[in-house]
């Protein structure tokens, strides 16, 4: 806590003002949750690179988030090959407080064909300027994320 003195007070008795410091406040949240498929233990190549992506992503998102108090939690779950045949692009899929990352990002989700462990089904993509990501990169995430930072300030 700051404490200022005032300044022009005509009150004798209580010439002190508190200023709330930006830390002494509850931290907002920022949500990133992220699924994917895991099939007998294993993930498709393009889960396994986003994971990767994220992981370095979310530690550039963390350290901007500190500074505007904003606290950054990280769910990972997996997805089983049942719940995977019925809906195929909802692996791969980055929800940012509850917001898919394709609208932060004013991006589309588009889908196409994977690996053995997804049994040749089209799995998710993005679509972003004309161009397709089949793995989600850091550099997607944090954009999102830093989008999404400023709707909660």
């Amino acid at each position: 806590m700051i404490i200022r003195q005032k300044t022009n007070c005509c009150c004798e008795s209580n010439n002190f003002i508190k200023l709330e410091s930006p830390r002494s406040k509850k931290p907002k949240k920022l949500i990133i949750e992220w699924k994917r498929l895991v099939n007998d233990g294993k993930t498709c190549f393009r889960c396994g690179n986003t994971e990767v992506e994220l992981d370095k992503g979310i530690e550039i998102v963390r350290n901007c988030a500190k500074n505007l108090n904003i606290e950054v939690e990280v769910v990972k779950s997996e997805i089983s090959l049942e719940e995977f045949r019925k809906n195929p692009l909802i692996s791969n899929q980055i929800m940012i407080n509850g917001k898919l990352l394709e609208e932060w990002l004013n991006a589309s989700t588009g889908s196409s064909l994977c690996c053995d462990v997804c049994e040749s089904n089209e799995c998710r993509t993005i679509q972003i300027d004309g161009k397709i990501y089949e793995t989600i990169t850091r550099e997607l995430i944090i954009k999102g994320s830093l989008i999404a930072m400023t709707h909660i300030l």
